[in-house]
């Protein structure tokens, strides 16, 4: 009898934002494709369950968890280095070995497992990964990720980039869409405020050069706030900015102490500050806001799958060509500039809306017939054999 291939889905992180990128291929997996067995290997009992959130009752009951948990002594010595550096991950991946070397592949959407294949050697299998961005900054493209031996891509921008960047070969690469699209309804965030108003999103990024949050966040969710008899505000921010204090960044070797959020403003009827909840990278947000103000988060083509209004934040002053998905809206350097381009908010998104449209298509390839979740299974079917 044939033995089974098996297959390792890694959702080694300390927070579940990255979760449903891969959830629902391996999904797919575990019930079209009977000979592969689908594991997930989770890093603490909270991603395990908002997995069992994202696929059916009958893809959980086909799917192996395995947990990548520490013992309770390791966790509580690892928390302080935690705080700085990916500290427990690297333990994680460490003490189980010997779970990744039993596997034929292993699918992630970082890069830090590439550890794993260091130190597996010959023993190591097969390693694809699946990026959680959209492909528009310089770190989707670290040197590392050519240690990866297949990628299952959004759309063709990825490829394109990847090629060009001396990542991967084009036949290293399938593209299958968004699978995290296949987890969450279009109308997910409906009904997030009790009126009528049009909803702004303020979803600033961690990364302490690139995000808008250190040096004008707080007063801008101040101005916007005060904006009340005009619209909601959704202050969400990138999960990972409210899981540390102290932000460093690895690409830019700079290090900030992140801004607290105003006083009083939670306690505005207008204004929903949400800063931990699954909410955060589950689209509830992005599929409820008709306007999006950001700076460097890809989270914009989760809000651009139906196109609206988009404002862009150029904190680090990079200029307003730095990021492809900044021509999806003006880019803006102050808080004035913001609260003056919301003057006329609904003419901005239909000036932008063709270029938005022809963005969303090169990054994201979506076909009506077929999931992204079920073309990232076959994909991983065809490799395997």
């Amino acid at each position: 009898m044939t033995q089974r291939k098996r297959v390792l889905f890694l959702f080694n992180h300390d927070a579940a934002h990255q979760a449903a990128h891969i959830a629902g291929i391996m999904a797919q997996l575990a019930l079209n494709h009977p000979a592969i067995e689908a594991i997930a290997a989770t890093g603490n009992p909270a991603i395990e369950a908002q997995i069992r959130k994202l696929v059916s009752r009958e893809a959980a009951d086909a799917i192996t968890f395995a947990d990548l948990s520490l013992p309770a002594a390791y966790e509580a010595l690892l928390a302080i280095p935690n705080a700085i550096l990916p500290a427990k991950r690297l333990a994680r991946l460490r003490t189980n070995e010997a779970l990744f070397a039993s596997v034929d592949m292993l699918v992630s959407t970082e890069r830090t497992c590439l550890r794993v294949k260091d130190r597996l050697g010959e023993r190591a299998p097969l390693f694809v990964y699946v990026p959680h961005g959209s492909g528009d900054r310089n770190v989707a493209y670290h040197p590392d990720l050519s240690r990866f031996d297949y990628h299952l891509l959004s759309g063709q921008k990825l490829v394109d980039e990847m090629v060009a960047h001396g990542i991967v070969r084009e036949d290293q690469c399938r593209v299958i869409g968004y699978a995290k699209f296949d987890t969450v309804a279009e109308d997910a965030g409906a009904n997030l405020f009790p009126n009528d108003k049009p909803t702004i999103l303020y979803n600033p990024h961690f990364d302490p050069r690139l995000s808008s949050w250190y040096d004008m966040g707080p007063q801008l969710l101040e101005a916007l706030a005060r904006m009340g008899d005009r619209f909601n505000v959704v202050f969400a921010p990138h999960v990972m900015l409210w899981r540390k204090k102290l932000h460093i960044s690895p690409e830019y070797h700079i290090a900030r102490r992140r801004p607290d959020i105003p006083a009083d403003i939670a306690e505005q009827s207008n204004v929903l500050i949400d800063t931990a909840s699954p909410a955060l990278f589950d689209m509830t947000y992005t599929t409820g806001s008709d306007i999006y103000i950001g700076d460097v988060s890809s989270q914009v083509y989760e809000f651009l799958r139906n196109p609206k209004t988009c404002i862009f934040i150029d904190a680090a002053g990079d200029g307003k060509d730095a990021y492809p998905f900044w021509a999806n809206g003006p880019v803006v350097r102050s808080v004035g500039e913001v609260v003056s381009a919301l003057d006329d908010w609904e003419k901005l998104g239909s000036d932008y809306r063709a270029r938005q449209q022809e963005l969303f298509r090169y990054t994201i390839d979506h076909d009506p017939a077929r999931s992204a979740s079920e073309r990232g299974a076959q994909a991983i079917a065809e490799i395997l054999a």
